[in-house]
């Protein structure tokens, strides 16, 4: 049986709204400077402007899921952070890559569900 359009546009906004939150809180607390981002940033070896930027990059990234037109964008932007996440986590840090690979899996659901003429193909509402 398969799911109807409101279910599955409801599924792709829930999946979008849990990422924008996870992306918001993370990038907050980079920019808030809380002692355990400052540490691995530390760790990591390139300077706490780093991890400012990075914190930028994720409140971006959670703005433009959450706008109906820039949603693709949003996840593309977010799953490309969350490579590099899943990078440093196996190189520098030596840190669990799981979670920043669960996010970009995620991101990937909604890029492909979002992909230019997959909500015609589908009947979900581009809103």
């Amino acid at each position: 049986m398969a799911l109807s359009s409101t279910v599955q546009n409801r599924i792709v906004w829930g999946v979008r709204i849990f990422l924008a939150l996870a992306m918001g809180t993370a990038g907050t607390a980079k920019l808030a400077g809380v002692p355990q981002m400052v540490e691995i940033f530390n760790h990591i070896g390139v300077g706490q402007w780093f991890r400012s930027f990075t914190g930028a990059v994720e409140l971006i990234g959670a703005v433009l899921l959450l706008v109906p037109a820039t949603g693709l964008l949003g996840a593309l932007w977010v799953g490309g952070t969350m490579v590099g996440a899943v990078a440093t986590h196996l190189f520098v840090i030596e840190g669990s890559p799981v979670p920043a690979m669960v996010l970009g899996l995620l991101c990937a659901f909604v890029v492909y569900r979002l992909r230019p003429g997959q909500q015609r193909r589908a009947g979900v509402a581009v809103v």
